[in-house]
């Protein structure tokens, strides 16, 4: 703000009058900056979105949803599932498998950056089964997110305290390592983790 001389007839009693100017610029004076240290380097990076997983309780519904509703792009039905394979201590050769009653059906919908993971139980020991039973309508199960070498971000997270779902990083649907973090520790989410080392 500026005092300039009024010329309007009304203000000729005053000595001048309080008008903002657009022809006269402050003078700037040099400002002293901070300079900002440089980013301490990480041996892993955050990066992009891969997926939102859903789980739903009818799989054909779900698909047909974002499918035929939605003009979505679909990918087959996938199903997975988890191999455990215990070896007594002292008995060689002797192998219990527990196989698809821990699976998972999924349902990949494409949205050209990122995608959505249709989630469905396969048996009744499936960890998506739990979920629909405390969620009978479906939601949200987790994120997936990339990293460019799990290894070293799991180590490295489970040293600032986040705990992770497993000792270890596991392949996962698309046949990439994976680790799902512990959703108390990251703002409620269930964090999947997914190593894309490009």
């Amino acid at each position: 703000m500026f005092y300039v001389r009024s010329t309007n007839f009304l203000a000729r009693s005053l000595s001048c009058v309080r008008v903002p100017s657009f022809d006269i610029l402050p003078t700037c004076r040099a400002r002293h900056f901070v300079s900002i240290p440089k980013t301490e380097s990480f041996p892993w990076k955050l990066g992009s979105l891969n997926h939102v997983a859903i789980a739903v309780p009818n799989l054909e519904n779900a698909t047909n949803f974002y499918k035929s509703v939605m003009k979505g792009t679909t990918s087959d039905v996938v199903v997975r599932f988890i191999i455990k394979i215990y070896i007594p201590f002292w008995v060689d050769f002797d192998l219990q498998k527990e196989l698809p009653e821990h699976g998972v059906y999924t349902v990949f919908v494409n949205l050209g950056n990122t995608k959505i993971e249709l989630l469905h139980p396969l048996g009744e020991k499936s960890p998506i089964e739990n979920f629909l039973k405390k969620n009978p309508n479906g939601g949200i199960h987790h994120i997936c997110l990339e990293v460019n070498d799990i290894g070293e971000a799991l180590k490295d997270l489970t040293g600032k305290g986040i705990r992770s779902l497993d000792a270890k990083p596991k392949i996962g649907a698309h046949g990439l390592p994976v680790v799902f973090l512990h959703p108390k520790d990251c703002g409620g989410v269930l964090v999947e983790l997914e190593e894309h080392k490009n």
